[in-house]
């Protein structure tokens, strides 16, 4: 069970989180929401002890805790396999030390009956702690998560970053141990492995404190959500949707609670400012004004800020925007793109979708010319000016720079007063924009991230999972956008709505080969 107690956490003299309670059952699988910097990522932190709380205590009993942080946490050096057992030290060692005695029996050295004794409380040892049935689990986790039985050998340093937070998140699910916090999850999963993880979780013998703003995976997995706003964490029993509902009439009832207080309110002071001059109602002027000082106020439920902002092209462009011809490349002598081809017009906006590692991130990185391909040809036409957001554009931020240094790099000399007011739109007001960026949340550095892309002038935006780690607010703000664009976009996405809502056409990119999609926009 964990069991949080009036935790409070401060910033600057601000309460982020304040006098915060709650407790997680055994088996609950509890989801965390609310919007981008309220204090979600903090909260899973100082449950795990990773940074300290200002106030408060958090207790955990039966059993220990497994933390999944927003940054991978792997051996690059490592294979896929070693990191796996890496998970289960005390089974590894275990293991490390049977090979070791083995390969000395077969030498002939050291006292032979003394290893055979070793070999064989090894042996019972490891049998007890369950390690005869480790390379299937990790073989079922493993697969369920997307890497194919070759990937096992291969080393952590040679997959991508999403797929090094796959081998985070597959480490965990391994040690099964009897508290999970999980944040963010299904970021950089593609629907399959989302799938998987939610059967997976759902049916977890321990208890799961998930902070994600996946609402379709919440839907699946949670038991109970807890709504983090405004400083406080409001408790929802029931899925998602339960929730989504009990938060509106929540909301209604305090709406109706605080018109009729405000009402009487009203009454009483209008009967004080009338009789305040009377001795003869001095009594019941007084006795009115201490009921009035005593009287616990109805707050209404707070509505959080919404991210604001529009999209921009700058120029008109050619009709041919594009011309990929017979693109391949390879990474390490292993084939990533296979004779790509693509011809992109003007106005048209692409989803490129398929599963990770099938190529989709090569080909945006050979199309933003960051990286030339082994073989083929890239023309973009001459007015073309092209805009490239990274998977990870957020690492590429400098974390002892504030928020306004940061945008003001690709700002080309608008004004700060300018770029304050975009920034505002993106919900960093007032002294927000000079945070530093080390102190910001993981969605926090996204909205920057994103700013400092916006600010550029373009009329091409190539865009590699543009709205992960975004809050619900900010994604749909963002995909709004991406509506409303005039320009030309190409876009890799696990998010079904660019799909759906925004493409006017859809290429998968599988095994390096790109094809036309029978998913219409």
């Amino acid at each position: 069970m964990i069991v949080v107690e009036n935790l409070t956490k401060s910033f600057g003299g601000r309460d982020l989180l304040s006098t915060v309670s709650f407790s997680v059952s055994s088996h609950e699988k509890v989801g965390v929401v609310g919007a981008n910097g309220a204090g979600k990522t903090t909260l899973l932190k100082m449950i795990a002890g990773d940074e300290p709380s200002s106030g408060g205590q958090v207790n955990i009993s039966e059993g220990e805790m497994a933390y999944l942080h927003q940054e991978s946490d792997v051996e690059l050096d490592r294979s896929l396999g070693e990191e796996m057992w890496s998970a289960l030290p005390v089974v590894n060692s275990l293991r490390k030390r049977m090979d070791e005695i083995d390969e000395l029996l077969i030498l002939e050295e050291g006292d032979s009956q003394a290893l055979v004794i070793e070999l064989g409380d090894a042996q019972d040892q490891f049998r007890l702690l369950g390690g005869n049935g480790v390379d299937s689990s990790i073989a079922r986790v493993t697969t369920g998560l997307g890497f194919s039985s070759g990937d096992i050998e291969k080393s952590c340093g040679d997959f991508s970053g999403g797929w090094r937070m796959r081998i985070s998140l597959a480490k965990i699910l391994i040690r099964r141990e009897a508290h999970l916090l999980l944040d963010e999850p299904t970021n950089h999963l593609d629907s399959v492995s989302k799938d998987w993880l939610a059967q997976e979780l759902a049916g977890y013998p321990g208890a799961i404190l998930m902070v994600t703003h996946d609402q379709e995976f919440l839907q699946k997995v949670a038991t109970r959500i807890l709504d983090v706003e405004h400083g406080s964490v409001q408790s929802y029993p029931g899925t998602f949707s339960e929730y989504q509902r009990g938060k509106e009439t929540r909301m209604a009832q305090l709406d109706v609670q605080a018109s009729r207080q405000e009402r009487e309110v009203a009454r009483q002071e209008q009967f004080i400012d009338r009789f305040r001059s009377k001795a003869t109602k001095a009594k019941q002027v007084q006795s009115r004004i201490k009921a009035l000082d005593k009287m616990d106020r109805v707050d209404r439920m707070l509505t959080s800020k919404a991210t604001k902002f529009q999209i921009k092209s700058s120029g008109r462009v050619e009709r041919i925007v594009l011309k990929a011809d017979a693109i391949s490349h390879d990474w390490d002598d292993s084939p990533a793109l296979l004779d790509v081809s693509l011809e992109v017009e003007r106005g048209q906006k692409i989803a490129l979708i398929g599963h990770n590692g099938g190529g989709k991130s090569t080909l945006l990185r050979i199309l933003a010319g960051e990286v030339t391909p082994s073989e083929g040809d890239i023309n973009w036409s001459e007015r073309a000016n092209r805009g490239y957001y990274a998977q990870h554009q957020d690492e590429s931020l400098n974390p002892d720079s504030t928020v306004l240094e940061s945008v003001r790099e690709s700002a080309q000399d608008q004004p700060d007063g300018a770029l304050r007011g975009i920034l505002g739109r993106f919900l960093f007001s007032s002294d927000d924009v000079y945070k530093l960026i080390r102190m910001l949340s993981g969605g926090e550095k996204s909205r920057v991230a994103l700013a400092k892309f916006l600010v550029q002038p373009n009329n091409v935006l190539l865009l590699d999972e543009p709205t992960n780690h975004l809050d619900a607010a900010t994604r749909e703000e963002l995909l709004s956008a991406l509506g409303d664009y005039d320009g030309t976009i190409i876009c890799a996405s696990h998010d079904p709505a660019i799909v759906e809502e925004i493409a006017t056409h859809v290429y998968t990119v599988e095994h390096g080969e790109l094809g036309l999609s029978n998913v219409h926009a």
